[in-house]
């Protein structure tokens, strides 16, 4: 399943928003260097459905705010 993420990154609190049906705000504490901010990101992803995250997966927008990733349910 495709999902699509605006990023918040250097936010005072960490969170997974449903907007839409696959759209979702992130917020993470991590800056977008690195790709800390990405990796944090995913690991929400995880939490939030509850899957290792090992199956979630940046498909697209590594530096920008507007990111797709697939979720392996």
């Amino acid at each position: 399943m495709l999902v699509k993420v605006k990023a918040k990154p250097r936010s005072k609190k960490e969170g997974v928003k449903k907007l839409a049906e696959n759209y979702f705000e992130v917020r993470v504490k991590q800056p977008p260097e690195k790709g800390r901010a990405n990796e944090r990101i995913a690991e929400l992803l995880a939490e939030y459905f509850d899957i290792p995250k090992s199956r979630v997966r940046l498909v697209r927008g590594e530096t920008s705010k507007e990111k797709v990733f697939e979720i392996d349910l």
